[in-house]
């Protein structure tokens, strides 16, 4: 798996206007610590209607959370993975998936790196799928299995 999580790679397309609307800045990284502080105790009144929206779907669908941590526990980038994950189960590639996050929540990521995420996360389901044969889990490796030809 590569070193650099999908989330360090997702962006909030118009991070300049939105942080010019609430007057402040707001780093381009949608997970960046900066911009999930700025998003989670926000007040959006001062946001154009689409900006608002997506922020607060965003906020909504993301960092909803009951942890002492929020929003730095890793629930927010675990949401948005499963997210990810459920378009691709829905037979998006990945620049659908990129026209999705750009429809739903204001985000963009380049093509590739969604295909590097998805192509990452078929091998470690078949990694996984190999452990539970040789552990003798066929309950397991047949969920395992069924759960990455979904991706594929």
């Amino acid at each position: 798996m590569s070193s650099v999580a999908i989330t360090d790679k997702v962006y909030v397309k118009n991070h300049r206007q939105i942080g010019s609307q609430l007057d402040t800045r707001i780093p381009k990284g949608a997970f960046s610590g900066a911009t999930l502080d700025l998003l989670y105790g926000g007040d959006f009144d001062e946001l154009d209607d689409a900006f608002r929206d997506h922020v607060v779907a965003f906020v909504e669908d993301f960092l909803d959370c009951d942890c002492n941590s929020n929003p730095y526990c890793d629930h927010p980038e675990r949401k948005f993975i499963r997210y990810l994950l459920e378009l691709r189960a829905e037979g998006f590639g990945p620049e659908a998936i990129v026209d999705a996050m750009g429809a739903d929540y204001g985000l963009y990521a380049y093509p590739g790196d969604v295909l590097s995420f998805l192509d990452d996360a078929v091998r470690t389901l078949d990694a996984a799928e190999s452990l539970a044969e040789v552990d003798g889990a066929e309950a397991q490796r047949e969920r395992i299995r069924e759960e990455r030809d979904e991706l594929v």
